[in-house]
């Protein structure tokens, strides 16, 4: 059962017990537990997963946090639970004073059923007063089960992370941003467009005019859009499968120009194993992607004259990470899935050190 079987499992499972859950404590033995144990985590391993984690804070002592998760004798996670039915806003004041004195870098505050992931993006050592990830199990989407799987004891990786924070935290900001002026567009976002169409002086009239114009458009643009996509659906869905191509060839189809290109979060979840890989040579920000329709190329400051792999994840038979030489000579080696990507860090650290020579 691969990662997203098992966060769905634990979503039944959740929705199924949740009535029947009436104490705090049955609320971490039911489902902080178990979701410990799908991140990988053995709960019983007191050098592993720590219970009622002293955190002394200042003049209090003996202070204690629900869980601590350990790697290599220090605390990376620390994990406050509460009752399903308790509201969460409340409690985020007292991790963050437990997050204050801990090493760890990642915090959790949970209920069972709202997962809430912080760190320290804004300022060292002080956590966050907005999470960087947030979902409902019950209604976790893919795109969140793939950030949650890099909290895995498997593929934990503290820069990796810290990236993939920054990146949501903005992602977000931008998204509510976008969200805001769409639904209701201030007058900075109005008066940009009207000043490039309207053929006189934007007064205030014409602007209350055009904002309802905005909104109109950018309605319809999203409609079209949608609309395209589930036409170019159906029409894949019709089509006849291609074959992979074979294993030296290295450009597309022409007739597959027209196609749109969809980063997949396999092809993502590939990026990150080969960043976290190259890490010791290299600060992870200088690892870099773009996305093609044949392959998946990773670059070293988003140079093409400094490609390290390609990744050909689409074929539904077949799946390859493409290799360079120094003279930049691809070869194609074919992989079972994409853990056996980390069989092959000793030449991309060959890679790498071509070009920081």
């Amino acid at each position: 059962m691969d990662f997203k079987d098992q966060i769905k499992q634990f979503s039944d499972r959740v929705t199924k017990l949740r009535d029947n859950i009436h104490t705090e404590e049955a609320t971490k033995n039911a489902f902080i537990m178990p979701f410990l144990q799908v991140l990988g985590y053995d709960v019983f391993n007191p050098l592993e997963v720590v219970p009622e984690f002293i955190c002394d804070i200042g003049i209090k002592k003996g202070e204690k946090i629900d869980y601590a998760i350990f790697r290599d004798g220090n605390p990376i996670i620390l994990v406050e639970c509460k009752h399903w039915k308790q509201k969460l806003d409340v409690h985020d004041g007292q991790l963050l004073r437990y997050f204050h004195v801990s090493k760890a870098k990642f915090s959790i505050l949970t209920n069972g059923l709202i997962f809430r992931f912080y760190t320290d993006l804004v300022e060292p050592n002080k956590m966050d007063e907005k999470p960087f990830l947030e979902f409902n199990i019950e209604e976790i989407k893919d795109g969140q089960i793939e950030k949650l799987k890099e909290f895995h004891k498997a593929y934990f990786d503290v820069e990796n992370i810290y990236q993939s924070a920054s990146d949501l935290k903005y992602i977000n900001e931008i998204r509510h941003l976008v969200s805001q002026e769409f639904s209701e567009p201030n007058d900075e976002f109005v008066k940009y467009f009207a000043k490039q169409v309207y053929p006189s002086v934007v007064t205030s009239k014409v602007l209350e005019s055009f904002r309802s114009l905005v909104k109109r458009t950018i309605t319809n643009i999203i409609n079209d859009t949608i609309n395209d996509r589930l036409k170019s659906a159906i029409s894949s869905n019709d089509a006849p499968i291609q074959e992979e191509p074979a294993p030296g060839t290295l450009t597309a189809n022409p007739a597959q120009q027209d196609k749109e290109v969809v980063t997949t979060q396999e092809e993502l979840e590939g990026f990150y194993i080969v960043r976290s890989l190259l890490r010791q040579k290299v600060q992870s920000n200088r690892i870099t992607h773009r996305d093609a329709l044949s392959y998946f190329a990773i670059f070293l400051d988003d140079n093409n004259r400094k490609p390290l792999c390609r990744l050909y994840l689409n074929s539904p038979s077949k799946k390859y990470i493409g290799l360079f030489d120094a003279d930049k000579k691809e070869t194609k080696v074919e992989i079972k899935s994409l853990d056996e990507i980390y069989n092959f860090g000793k030449e991309l650290d060959t890679t790498v050190e071509i070009y920081i020579k």
